[in-house]
């Protein structure tokens, strides 16, 4: 699929992934901030290989790609 619907699937909740990113179990996920909060506006961030979640970037690269998908 491309960056549109991926980022419908991460407004629905779930989670999206690229075939083509280096390491398997990397996905994003779409954070929306409550009271609790630091972060006052949605942002995405990434689960990295190794477990880590830090906020993600698109490239151009993944704007451009038709390789999403949802792996949950």
């Amino acid at each position: 699929m491309k960056i549109g619907e991926a980022l419908e699937i991460l407004k629905m909740g779930g989670t999206v992934s690229r075939h083509k990113w280096n390491g398997p179990g990397q996905f994003l996920e779409l954070q929306v901030p409550d009271e609790h909060s630091k972060m006052t506006l949605p942002y995405i961030y990434i689960n990295t290989v190794q477990g880590d979640r830090v906020p993600w970037i698109a490239s151009q690269t993944d704007i451009l790609a038709d390789d999403w998908y949802s792996p949950l």
